[in-house]
């Protein structure tokens, strides 16, 4: 059996060393041994059972939840969970190539139908993280190589967002819970990603005040005085260069940090982490360890019975 040491286990299953460490240290999922180094070496078996949870968590599960459960009876749901994995994966992939096919040339009809079936059989969670985020991600590269034009970018964009706003309408209104904030800062015109954190956390019993792209951080932060959060997330697709960047973060710090907490998402806040990591924001690398943060913040809000 293979081992690994944490760098390399966090580039296989795309979670945080710091969020490693901490289902270690808090949930003892993990069994590692030390070397005659001292460090950490993780077996494959810890490795697929940190991508099985990864894939859980995505799904909608809670990593308290998981924990509870052991790791003995993780690993065993692991393991009959694989050959479906496999069959829903497959599914996926060959869906989305189905809808690439029916962008060039487009074929509104054939695409909206492939994309409406889909979305209609599977929990949305699922579709989600299986179908439309992927979708986003591919038609974007797309876009970028010039094979598609913006119009079709933008208008499989509206279908997406079209598939969120209808699944948030169906969740209640939450009167209790953790109030959230998500927005894009100034700037920032691709909101899909924080329209996904925002159904993220409604469907995880959060107040959410969803404001989209481009929202000027003095307009923010009277907001925040106003609704006092709990928590604040930017979602920046795009990193800015480091001047930028840096008046951005700065701002940010003065005008929303004293009065929320505040984190960070998406490809351009991982770019930018040092700036933002300077003023202790966080900065998420995946939806886990979103659902990490939310779960600190919601179990200080029981649900009155």
């Amino acid at each position: 059996m293979n081992t690994h040491r944490i760098h390399r286990v966090a580039k296989l299953t795309g979670l945080s060393r710091d969020v490693i460490r901490v289902w270690e240290r808090r949930f003892d999922l993990l069994k590692p041994t030390r070397g005659a180094n001292r460090y950490r070496n993780y077996s494959d078996e810890d490795v697929a059972l940190l991508r099985y949870l990864k894939q859980q968590l995505d799904a909608g599960a809670s990593i308290g939840d998981l924990a509870k459960v052991g790791r003995e009876e993780l690993i065993g749901r692991m393991r009959a969970a694989a050959p479906r994995t496999a069959i829903v994966d497959n599914t996926f992939d060959r869906l989305l190539r189905e809808l690439l096919i029916a962008l060039e040339p487009l074929d509104r009809v054939t695409f909206e139908k492939r994309l409406n079936g889909a979305v209609a059989v599977v929990p949305f969670e699922e579709a989600l993280h299986g179908i439309l985020l992927p979708l986003q991600e591919r038609v974007g590269q797309l876009w970028h190589t010039g094979r598609i034009s913006v119009a079709v970018e933008h208008y499989v964009t509206s279908q997406i967002k079209q598939k969120l706003y209808a699944a948030m309408n169906q969740l209640p209104v939450a009167e209790f819970g953790a109030t959230v904030v998500v927005a894009c800062p100034p700037g920032e015109e691709h909101d899909l990603a924080a329209l996904a954190v925002a159904y993220r956390c409604r469907v995880r019993g959060c107040r959410v005040y969803y404001l989209g792209a481009n929202v000027p951080i003095l307009s923010l932060s009277n907001l925040c005085r106003e609704v006092t959060p709990d928590l604040t997330i930017l979602s920046c697709t795009i990193a800015l260069p480091d001047s930028l960047a840096i008046e951005l973060i700065q701002s940010l710090a003065q005008e929303v940090l004293p009065l929320s907490n505040v984190l960070a998402g998406g490809q351009g806040a991982l770019a930018m982490r040092r700036h933002f990591n300077g003023y202790n924001i966080d900065v998420l690398e995946t939806f886990g360890e979103l659902d990490e943060k939310l779960e600190q913040f919601t179990r200080r809000f029981p649900i009155p019975g």
